[in-house]
């Protein structure tokens, strides 16, 4: 470029007959010039050169004597190339040598707005580079309004693209609701970077801009769906990535929370996970109270959106953990959410109360292993969350296992403590056996453990023996009394633990037998539970039934003796004898006073219910032989 400026200054001088006259000197360059072209386009050099043919440019002039050679060629005519990459400091130094209207028409400072205007402004990725070219014209390009201008136009094509229905680009704009069913982590968020996606476009920038580029995004209207996951990937990308360039950490982990959103539309848009890691950043910077305190607040609004694994645990080695930075932290963050939103003002307690109790004592099992935490320490932190709010003991049945396995020298006394707050009703049926089983709980515990698991396997039987009984068997109807089992079909049906809810009311026991092997282990085991149950029945009514037939061909035998001899014979006689009668022609038998027929109607009836039972044991007959043999015809 250099040589094109030295012929143009000699045609120059060819042309006119005068030598380069004026003498420019910018930086470590110096520059031979004609007066009459710089003093007639530049209000800089009128007044300049109007004493003295020796000008010094100052060191801070814009562009450097890079640019002002290219100014030069504009003075002399050339039609040197413009582009995203020169043209804002060009526009710099026109506006410092001050080549505007007032001393020629279309002078480069118009010239230049007009290419800023409807080249650079028009296109992002221009934009963007005008934008970065900017950071070394301070603070010219402040002054002249083009990082406002590139900043604002930047929001506007977000938007824009945004609202763009048709998407101008490939990949779709990234948002924090496609990544609400991932745990956040800097390898997430890198992974999601790799995209072609816009939102990465801004991690280049310097954080004065990218945070004036927040700022318009949302006076021009972005939803802080959109915005927010923009703050995290520039925040990941500069406080969490190795590679990244570092700033000052401290002013920019301000700044960045400075631009997140708090309170509840914060915590919807913003995975708890990322707050976690900014606070953890801030403990080990020693920020001021101030921004650790509002991230705490932030974090207790959303603490049942969160995972034990992004909860601060204190560092491996230390000797207090109790009194940890960390441990502190934390008690901090739960007695908040314990004070705020356990029982808030309008005295309806949060329905999130016994989430939020689980993860505490998820979180006690990570530091339980400590032997440096006493009983009484450990006790506070269970009485943290209130006993009321745990719908669910498991977590804490774990807690107090691994803490009594560190501390072993805890007496039985001691161990009753501890564990004094550990219901075994709220315990899940895996656990309650665990606890039964575990030698180092306290033996109280133990005790009520074992009467919890007799009662839920009771209740357990129970509720699948009526299951079966009346779900499926409408013919026991008869024999039970309605008002005990009223509606059973359709309340059974639904309430059953052992058979899927379908429309099986009107099909037979063989069907419902055929995926008998994809039943539940529970159900098999209650099912021959009840078939035994169903045979031993049988038995004792098929016995019921040969001495019904006994008595009625005693009492045939007897009718037709009195018709052929009225003496009765003495064996005979002695056997009528000795069954009581009653004045209603009742026989009492075994099983109370019964009349003959009703006996055998009930039984015929009984007989048929248990015949249909039958199928039950003949579809298990290929596993197990039926007790009972052949099915005698009814009567």
């Amino acid at each position: 470029m250099f040589l094109f400026l030295f012929d143009y200054i000699r045609y120059r001088s060819q042309e006119t007959g005068l030598p380069a006259s004026v003498c420019v000197r910018v930086g470590d360059r110096l520059f031979n010039l004609h007066k009459y072209p710089l003093f007639s386009k530049s209000g800089y050099f009128n007044r300049e050169l109007t004493d003295s043919n020796e000008v010094v440019l100052p060191q801070d002039f814009p562009g450097g004597p890079e640019t002002f050679e290219m100014i030069s060629l504009f003075v002399y005519g050339s039609s040197t190339l413009v582009d995203p990459f020169n043209v804002a400091s060009l526009r710099c130094a026109a506006e410092f040598l001050e080549m505007t209207e007032e001393y020629t028409s279309g002078n480069l400072c118009e010239r230049f707005d007009i290419y800023l205007n409807q080249v650079v402004l028009q296109s992002w990725e221009d934009t963007l580079i005008v934008l970065q070219k900017c950071q070394s014209l301070d603070p010219w390009a402040e002054e002249l309004l083009i990082v406002s201008r590139c900043i604002e136009s930047l929001a506007f094509m977000a938007c824009m693209e945004i609202l763009d229905p048709e998407r101008r680009r490939d990949q779709s704009v990234v948002t924090l609701e496609a990544l609400s069913a991932q745990r956040w982590s800097s390898e997430m968020v890198q992974e999601i970077l790799t995209q072609d996606v816009w939102i990465k476009d801004l991690m280049a920038l310097p954080f004065g801009f990218f945070k004036r580029v927040i700022g318009s995004l949302r006076r021009q209207g972005m939803k802080e769906k959109y915005v927010s996951p923009v703050v995290l990937f520039y925040a990941n990308s500069t406080l969490f990535d190795e590679n990244g360039a570092k700033e000052d950490v401290s002013c920019l982990l301000k700044g960045i929370l400075d631009l997140l959103q708090i309170g509840e539309k914060g915590s919807r848009v913003i995975p708890v996970g990322f707050y976690f890691r900014l606070l953890s950043e801030s403990l080990k910077l020693k920020l001021d109270k101030e921004y650790t305190l509002k991230l705490q607040n932030q974090i207790s609004g959303a603490l049942h959106m969160g995972r034990v694994e992004d909860f601060l645990l204190p560092e491996s080695g230390i000797d207090d953990v109790a009194s940890s930075i960390e441990m502190t932290t934390m008690e901090s963050i739960f007695s908040t959410y314990v004070v705020f939103h356990l029982c808030p003002n309008n005295g309806t307690p949060s329905p999130y109360n016994s989430v939020v109790a689980e993860l505490w004592d998820a979180y006690l099992t990570r530091i339980a292993s400590d032997a440096k935490i006493h009983a009484k320490r450990f006790m506070e932190l269970i009485e943290l969350m209130p006993i009321s709010c745990r719908q669910n003991h498991d977590n804490l049945y774990k807690a107090l296992n691994i803490f009594l396995q560190v501390h072993t020298e805890l007496s039985q006394d001691e161990k009753s403590m501890v564990c004094k707050y550990l219901n075994c009703q709220k315990l899940s049926n895996e656990v309650c056996i665990e606890a039964v089983q575990n030698e180092l709980m306290p033996l109280r515990l133990i005790v009520q453990a074992l009467f919890v698991q007799q009662l839920s396997t009771h209740k357990a039987l129970k509720e699948c023996s009526d299951s079966f009984r009346y779900a499926h068997c409408g013919d026991f109807s008869g024999s039970i009394p309605s008002s005990r089992f009223a509606n059973s079909r359709s309340q059974n049906l639904v309430e059953s633990p052992c058979f899927d809810v379908q429309d099986t009311r009107n099909q037979p026991l063989s069907f419902l037998l055929q995926n008998d092997s994809e039943k539940p282990e529970f159900c098999k085991k209650e099912y021959e539970s009840t078939s035994f149950r169903i045979q031993t029945l049988e038995q004792q009514l098929m016995v019921l039934k040969r001495s019904i037939q006994l008595q009625n061909t005693s009492k045939k035998r007897e009718q037709g003796s009195k018709k052929v001899d009225p003496v009765r014979p003495y064996g005979l006689e002695g056997r009528t004898m000795s069954k009581k009668r009653t004045p209603l022609g009742q026989v009492t038998s075994c099983i109370g006073t019964v009349n003959l027929a009703s006996q055998r109607r009930y039984a015929s009836r009984l007989l048929n219910v248990f015949r249909r039972f039958s199928l039950f044991g003949r579809a298990k007959a290929k596993k197990k032989p039926s007790v009972t043999g052949v099915w005698p015809k009814p009567m």
